[in-house]
């Protein structure tokens, strides 16, 4: 996210207004866009303006030859991925791929939608604070998303596969991307004990708000997110400079019934695949690429390079 939100938002008068929550926000979203009627406390012009602003920021950023390069290898961002990949990131390992065009195109697009559904939040009577509000534990910095209605949040645009974690609330148990302890980072500065991610399925637009709340002690995720995030960004910290990698992410998995085995998913889409497996082969399947790292019976499809 880039955003840059004004102060005073596009409420007319936070003090005369009833204050919304989160456990409204996407009914009040889906309400919004059907009737097109906004609250008479929503300056409409302004949430446009700031849209806008918003938009423009971004791709003065993206083309307009102002964008920075950050050179840190430790990042709120990040501070949640695996430990290997953490360990290869920081230790300058190879990558077996840079990022392609059309994965560059997809970021960008889902900065756009970000920007949307914090317009629609705004729109639909929600307060948006704290926009990229500059956080640090323990020496790791990153920016936080956003506010809603007081709650960290984080806005994601994800896959149709991704966006069901979101909606059962099973992110915890299935977090590769280490979006739980981004969050957690962000939450500790601010000293918060809730936290949650407004999520849009970018395929077919559906919406969702998952909460968690480490205070919840009877919650099914509780036992999951509630580590310490100093003690993570502390382990971190001293695992990275180590002189040897820790064990890799993944296992390898059955190819079906073929005696081969390919990697997990949370590999296969990762730059330093052929470092941690250097005998790895790929083939092309009309699902998409395949990522063996043992072949016992030749695939009947193209092998590609790596």
């Amino acid at each position: 996210m880039h955003t840059r939100a004004s102060p005073r938002g596009c409420l007319r008068s936070s003090r005369e207004v009833p204050m919304k929550n989160v456990y409204t926000l996407v009914d009040d979203i889906y309400k919004l866009v059907k009737t097109k009627r906004v609250d008479k406390d929503v300056d409409i012009e302004e949430c446009i303006e700031q849209f806008g602003e918003n938009v423009k920021d971004l791709m003065r950023k993206e083309f307009g030859g102002k964008r920075n390069f950050d050179g840190r290898k430790l990042r709120m961002s990040n501070i949640g991925k695996r430990d290997r990949f953490l360990w290869n990131h920081y230790n300058n390992v190879q990558k077996s791929e840079e990022m392609q065009g059309h994965t560059l195109v997809k970021f960008l697009y889902g900065h756009l939608i970000e920007e949307l559904l914090l317009f629609l939040t705004r729109a639909s009577g929600h307060e948006v604070t704290a926009e990229q509000k500059q956080c640090e534990i323990n020496g790791i910095t990153g920016s936080m998303d956003c506010k809603i209605d007081g709650v960290v949040t984080d806005v994601k645009s994800v896959s149709s596969y991704g966006f069901k974690k979101f909606k059962d609330g099973t992110l915890a148990y299935d977090d590769p991307f280490g979006y739980v302890a981004q969050i957690k980072g962000y939450a500790k500065a601010e000293d918060q004990k809730s936290f949650g991610w407004l999520a849009m399925d970018k395929q077919n637009g559906h919406l969702t708000y998952l909460m968690y709340d480490e205070e919840d002690t009877q919650a099914p995720v509780h036992e999951t997110i509630a580590f310490d995030i100093t003690d993570r960004i502390e382990h971190v910290q001293e695992m990275v400079k180590q002189p040897e990698p820790p064990e890799k992410c993944y296992e390898p998995k059955p190819d079906g019934k073929s005696g081969n085995m390919k990697l997990d998913i949370g590999c296969s889409y990762c730059a330093y695949k052929k470092a941690c497996w250097p005998d790895l082969r790929a083939f092309a399947y009309s699902t998409g690429p395949r990522f063996l790292t043992e072949v016992v019976n030749e695939p009947k499809v193209q092998e590609i390079s790596i």
